[in-house]
């Protein structure tokens, strides 16, 4: 596994795929998480071989590109017909990994209705991404808060999120695994030992803030990886080392104090700190 950088997630905006590639080389990651669209453009200028230069020339690693389908839409299957560019671009630089998240409750739809909604776009998605060599993550969402009591609760941890990515019958769908949501869903990092490598496309971590209850987390208040130490980040980072993930691992702490810092490289290079820390924590480094 290899410490992947993604700018948006530390509340670094408008770097170009150029700056955030020397942003993560500088402040000691291996990985970058990027826009498939954003690259895709400039193969369409440049080539793609451009684009893969990038990447090599910084000796930086493909983490996960974001899915292009905005498939809460009414109008997703207008996004799908141009995802097959985009998957065979990801096939030809290499870059395999794409995921998005799924919403842990629903005001319209009931269980039952809601995962066939929700594995028709899917599976449509999945498809596309095989017929590329493209693997798929689904992020779930742990958080109570988000499961008010007057909507209809859907999917929200690990054991469901697999069933889903079993319906769509692809063989290439699986987990966006946040250790947040693994947590927040009441889950626990032996949950790790019913799955496999196979199981997770990519990886984010971070921490939660002191104090709270599980009835109480706010999705979008974290903090950095093993900075208050209330996750058990340690257990869940070997777990993963003994299951031999091999993929990207993204700080995602959606932290006020790291999103104010002005300076896009110390806001880089801060949650570095706490990634090193993390990789000796798990007994990587």
């Amino acid at each position: 596994m290899y410490k992947t950088l993604s700018p948006g997630a530390l509340g670094i905006r408008g770097l170009s795929l150029g700056e955030s590639l020397k942003l993560a080389k500088e402040t000691g990651f291996e990985g970058l998480d990027f826009s498939i669209a954003e690259a895709a453009a400039l193969a369409d200028e440049r080539g793609a071989d451009y684009v893969w230069a990038l990447f090599d020339d910084a000796g930086i690693k493909y983490g996960a590109w974001g899915m292009t389908v905005r498939w809460q839409h009414e109008d997703w299957r207008e996004d799908l017909a141009a995802l097959p560019k985009y998957a065979a671009l990801g096939a030809e630089l290499g870059a395999l990994r794409s995921s998005t998240w799924c919403p842990p409750s629903s005001t319209e739809r009931e269980f039952d209705e809601n995962f066939a909604w929700h594995l028709e776009r899917f599976k449509a998605i999945a498809e596309v991404c095989k017929d590329h060599g493209i693997r798929f993550g689904i992020e779930f969402i742990g958080p109570q808060t988000l499961r008010p009591a007057d909507q209809h609760d859907f999917i929200y941890n690990m054991e469901g999120m697999l069933e889903l990515a079993a319906a769509c019958g692809t063989g290439n769908v699986g987990l966006l695994l946040d250790a947040w949501h693994l947590y927040t869903s009441g889950g626990s990092v032996d949950d790790l030992d019913k799955i496999s490598n196979a199981d997770i496309v990519n990886v984010h971590v971070n921490d939660a803030p002191l104090g709270l209850t599980m009835a109480t987390y706010d999705d979008h208040d974290r903090r950095l990886p093993t900075e208050t130490g209330v996750l058990p980040l340690e257990g869940f980072m070997k777990k993963l080392a003994a299951l031999g993930y091999d993929g990207p691992v993204t700080p995602e702490p959606f932290s006020k104090r790291i999103n104010a810092l002005e300076d896009p490289r110390a806001a880089a290079a801060e949650t570095a700190t706490y990634m090193a820390r993390l990789w000796e924590l798990g007994g990587l480094a």
